[in-house]
């Protein structure tokens, strides 16, 4: 695998609580459940297991957070890639109104964990600004807000005036805001979770490639890189953007786009007080979103698409730095500190997908660019149908696996688009 940290330490690795105490997997084991990837959604599954009197066993490839989980924005926004009602549209009503409530809860389950547990997480909870850069992105945030406020949500519209005074921004013409959502510091969550799973008798092994998976007589064994493997009765998989060949062509169901951030230096109190005055968190309704925030040293951090290879040089987040310089004219000679990367997982649907292949294989894939909140609450959801077999509390039907036709041409048709909407979705 190439190197995730290509040229600089991520503002996240550089700032995060310490890591969890682990070990790497030295002997072979037999245990209930294991979970495979250290990621947000596994560290959930196994906490919320463990928190049922399970003793789950967590393998993670390289360190706790390693992948998307500790690489991501930060941002806690709740919902779903669809609205209420094209949720319902979509899925039926009693199937739409569960996949509602569970994307309405997601940031809720986020917050509601670091409180549980008091986690070393630097975080806010102000509200998600969603800013519309054209009348037709205005007229999708005024549905968005119409169809969540009917639900009882904290959601209002901004006029292109507080839009700008909110963001720090002229760039928009109006928008809307989302009481519900906010920010973390996401290495020390994910480190947080892992801790709390372990206080609650999980069991954490890094520096553990998963190599194999095989069934035998009704019980399953993980191959491991050692040659040490874990047998056990069941087996969850959460490995995301970083799904490799461990289960044959679900690597080839999703789309692992590189999502490009960068940090400048923590600006002055003066220039703080002119960007994100009131501490939201914000993303767009470009096709070709773009993203920020400021962390919780004063830091700007701006996100988007970027190449999908793995960057080579200082060069490919230019295009970032250009758009800080455009939207927030006042910072643009601040020093850039900071520019990493990590992969994002998008589904055929946009849809976070679940699978069960054969009987005590559970796959958990596709978090859409909201994977902090989604995947806390998949989490939470995938322990409570492992431990009762209740299919009721999956927020989405068990399906099958369908890998994506021409699935190698992919990357060059992601490549294609993200170049072209550069060029056209916005003027940035």
């Amino acid at each position: 695998m190439a190197n995730p940290f290509p040229l600089e330490p991520s503002l996240w690795a550089a700032t995060a609580a310490a890591p969890p105490q682990t070990t790497r997997l030295e002997a072979s084991l037999s245990t209930e459940i294991v979970v495979i990837g250290g990621g947000y959604a596994g560290l959930s599954t196994a906490l919320h297991l463990a928190e049922r009197g399970f003793k789950p066993v967590v393998l993670e490839a390289q360190e706790v957070g390693f992948g998307g989980s500790g690489r991501n924005g930060g941002q806690v926004i709740p919902g779903l890639k669809y609205d209420p009602d094209e949720l319902i549209a979509k899925f039926g009503r009693e199937r739409g109104e569960r996949l509602i409530a569970f994307g309405g809860g997601t940031a809720d389950a986020v917050f509601g964990l670091i409180d549980k547990y008091a986690m070393d997480v630097p975080h806010i909870r102000n509200g998600w600004i969603q800013g519309a850069h054209t009348q037709e992105g205005m007229d999708q945030a005024r549905r968005r807000a119409e169809q969540w406020g009917r639900r009882g949500a904290p959601v209002r519209i901004l006029d292109q005036s507080e839009t700008g005074r909110l963001l720090g921004s002229e760039r928009y013409v109006g928008g809307w805001i989302d009481g519900r959502g906010g920010g973390i510091q996401p290495l020390s969550y994910a480190r947080g979770l892992a801790r709390a799973a372990q206080k609650a008798g999980a069991i954490i092994h890094t520096r553990t490639p998963a190599t194999g998976l095989a069934q035998e007589r009704g019980r399953w064994t993980v191959k491991t890189a050692s040659g040490a493997t874990v047998t056990a009765d069941r087996v969850v998989l959460c490995t995301n953007g970083y799904t490799s060949g461990l289960w044959p062509r679900l690597h080839e169901t999703i789309i692992p786009a590189n999502s490009f951030q960068i940090a400048t230096r923590p600006l002055s109190d003066n220039l703080r007080r002119t960007i994100l005055p009131e501490g939201h968190v914000s993303s767009d309704t470009r096709k070709l979103l773009l993203y920020f925030r400021l962390d919780h040293n004063g830091r700007l951090l701006m996100g988007g698409r970027g190449p999908f290879r793995e960057p080579k040089g200082p060069e490919d987040w230019a295009h970032l730095e250009r758009i800080v310089g455009k939207m927030f004219p006042q910072v643009k000679d601040v020093p850039i500190e900071y520019r990493w990367c990590g992969r994002v997982a998008i589904t055929r649907d946009f849809m976070p997908h679940l699978h069960e292949p054969a009987p005590g294989l559970l796959i958990d894939i596709g978090c859409q660019g909201r994977g902090v909140g989604m995947q806390t609450a998949m989490g939470r959801a995938m322990a409570e149908y492992v431990a009762t077999g209740d299919e009721g509390a999956l927020p989405v039907p068990l399906s099958p696996i369908r890998p994506l036709p021409f699935h190698a041409l992919h990357k060059l048709y992601v490549s294609a688009i993200i170049a072209w909407y550069r060029l056209n979705d916005g003027g940035l």
